[in-house]
Parts: C-alpha cells; structure tokens; sequence
C-alpha cells in the first residue's frame, strides 16, 4: 500500500500516521520529497481500512500496489531515481560509463588500465578485489590488499571506486574503500548481504541473478530499498539459457521492461553479456538503443596476461574507439557521456 500525503503537510502528520501503522504490525517507510512525503507500508495490509486512512489529517490519497515490489515500483515513486556518484549523476540524461578491470591484481596493472580511461575521461573505476570464482583453485582476488591498490589509484586519477562484495563480514571494510559497493549476480538473492548492504548509504550495483526473472530482480532490489538505502542501480549482465556461442544471453528488452515497472536506474554490462571482445561494441550500442543509463565494461592493459576474465576485456584503445563511437548514439537518445 502507498499513502500519499498532500503537499506542504507538515513532517509531524506523517510520523504520526506510521505510528499508527506500527501499532498494527505493519512497516511504515517513508520518502520525503522536497513538495509530499509518499509513504510505502509494507506487511499484512488486507484487514486496512483505506476509508480511515483517507481521512486522516495530511493525507490525500491510498493506493494498493499491485506489484509484489513497492519501494522499487513506479507506482510508489512515478520520477526516475538519480544516483550520484562522483559527480556522475546515473538515471538522468548522463551515460555512466564504469570501466576497468575484471580483478585487482597489482598497482601496477591498474595504474595501466586506469590512466588511459581517466585520460578519456571516466570517472568510475571498477575492478574486484574480492572474486567469486566458480572453481576454488581460481584466483580469488587480493582482498584488503586489493582494495587498498584500487583507492590508491582512483585518487590519483580523482576516480571513483566501483568493487564486489561477497560476504557481511566484510562489510565495514569495503565501505572504508569503496563509493560503490557491488552485488553480483550470484549473491543477487543472498538476502542476508541485501539487507545489511541495505543498512550503508553507499551507492549500490546489483547485478541481475544467472537465472533470475525481471521480478525477482526487482524483489531482491527491494531489499536493499526495505532497509533504507534509496542508492541503486541495476545492471542487467545477462542470463544462462542453452545457448553456447556466447557466455551469456543479453536480454535488452529488460532495459525498457524495468523502466516501466521501476524508477531505479538501469546499466548494461555487455562484457558479462556476451563474453566475448568483438560482441561488446554492438550491444554496448543496442543497450544505448534500449535506453539504459549506463554500461560497464571490463578494460585490461593485458588481457592475456589476466587473472580473471581476461577473454572479454577490452584493451584501452579498444575501449577509447569504442567510447567515441558511441557519444553520437548517445547523442541521438538524449543522453550525454560520463
């Protein structure tokens, strides 16, 4: 359920009324706006009566979600949600680009790949300090080392540090490095690290579960949402069907599909999406086409050198060519690059 107050009510009507939703056992979670305060109720809803709550002092209209996502939905916030980073502002007319290296490996691989992308002008630095490998003998990433490599970095290149976290434990830690903290998509429905990712006011990328439907992706967003943090952005990455000529399968119908049922922002990751180098241009460009507002693309000084996803990277003037070529399409869909 969405209670809408009117505009200009005072803040005090509005604690009032989630007092008394509480008293009922149901969880009030408000969104004040700069005009109206919208207040999402979540829990057990039926036995409300809609007729009283209208007619509480404030409010001016109820509304039941049909949707099984209510702070992600469009029903509860119709405006998009903008995500600030770095001066980067994700879901408005900027293109957020976040590039670098699928894992942190050394300060001197990421010196290599961050001066050139700083040079063509990105402001978000991603790479992984902590790695989910599906073999336990893979590399598993530098952890506090790695992150430490990666901050380094980025401030020298007044860059901002995109990374994945992989347990609760390291919470605290990531936190103290990183400006955006990553859910990938085998821990898209690890609710426990949603919730407690959820409790920090970092910005937040989650990526799109191996297998998972437009609506529990929306749902483990939700999550995050239910706990107080508004900062997400989504990232389809691709799904496993029975495919075999590319890593994964790209849906860009979920770009669009998601902007009509949510107001959180959505960015593509084509490198994840197809696996391959020569595949990443072109769906980079659809993506742009779908309306996505950003892409991810992993970028090494050395793919054949890598630790770790070192086939689907991009060298960095692969990456700036591919850059410039899409700062005309960009143009075309009304967005500019960043």
């Amino acid at each position: 359920m969405i209670i809408v107050m009117e505009r200009g009510t005072e803040r005090s009507k509005a604690e009032t009324l989630m007092a008394q939703l509480k008293e009922q056992g149901l969880e009030p979670v408000p969104l004040f706006g700069v005009e109206r305060t919208v207040i999402a109720v979540i829990g057990e809803e039926r036995n409300l009566n809609v007729s009283h709550l209208e007619s509480m002092p404030g409010v001016a209209k109820v509304m039941r979600v049909v949707q099984p996502f209510k702070l992600v939905s469009r029903e509860t916030q119709p405006k998009p949600t903008v995500v600030e980073v770095n001066g980067v502002k994700i879901g408005s007319k900027e293109l957020a680009v976040i590039a670098g290296p699928c894992s942190v490996e050394s300060e001197e691989q990421m010196e290599a790949a961050a001066a050139p992308l700083a040079k063509a002008g990105i402001k978000l630095l991603r790479g992984g300090a902590f790695k989910p490998r599906t073999g336990p003998y893979a590399f598993q990433g530098l952890g506090a080392d790695g992150l430490k490599i990666m901050r380094k970095v980025a401030d020298k290149h007044k860059m901002a540090v995109v990374t994945e976290i992989l347990d609760t434990r390291d919470i605290d830690l990531i936190a103290s490095y990183t400006d955006v903290i990553q859910i990938g998509a085998r821990n898209m429905q690890n609710f426990t690290l949603l919730k407690e990712v959820g409790k920090t006011k970092k910005a937040v990328i989650l990526k799109r579960g191996l297998s998972a439907t437009i609506e529990e992706f929306l749902m483990a967003a939700e999550y995050i949402l239910s706990e107080g943090n508004p900062n997400v952005i989504l990232c389809e990455r691709g799904i496993r069907t029975f495919e075999q000529y590319v890593r994964n399968t790209l849906p860009l119908a979920t770009v669009p599909r998601v902007k009509e049922l949510s107001h959180l922002p959505i960015i593509v990751d084509p490198s994840h999406g197809t696996g391959k180098p020569r595949l990443i241009g072109p769906m980079a460009k659809a993506s742009i086409a779908a309306g996505a507002d950003g892409l991810m693309i992993e970028v090494h000084a050395n793919p054949q050198e890598a630790l770790s996803d070192g086939s689907q990277a991009l060298l960095p003037d692969q990456f700036a060519k591919l850059l410039e070529e899409l700062k005309p399409l960009a143009k075309v869909m009304g967005k500019t690059i960043k």
